[in-house]
């Protein structure tokens, strides 16, 4: 199982699944990070937290805390 806390930059991956509960797995998925979705490691902070992702045409910053919850491939 990798998740997008262990991804470099510039890798291109795919969700394939979310793990947590309740509110935080839902605000999650309503910055449109849901199964299937695919995302591009752009940049990493200086001390490594956020991390900046492309996902559906924009640009998001996820903390390492939520990162760790998003299972990719």
């Amino acid at each position: 199982m990798k998740t997008l806390k262990q991804a470099k930059v510039g890798e291109s991956l795919k969700v394939v699944r979310l793990h947590g509960e309740g509110a935080v797995k839902r605000r999650i998925m309503d910055m449109g990070l849901t199964r299937g979705t695919q995302l591009k490691v752009q940049k990493l902070a200086p001390l490594g937290d956020p991390i900046e992702i492309s996902v559906r045409g924009y640009e998001l910053s996820i903390r390492k805390a939520d990162a760790e919850m998003i299972e990719v491939e």
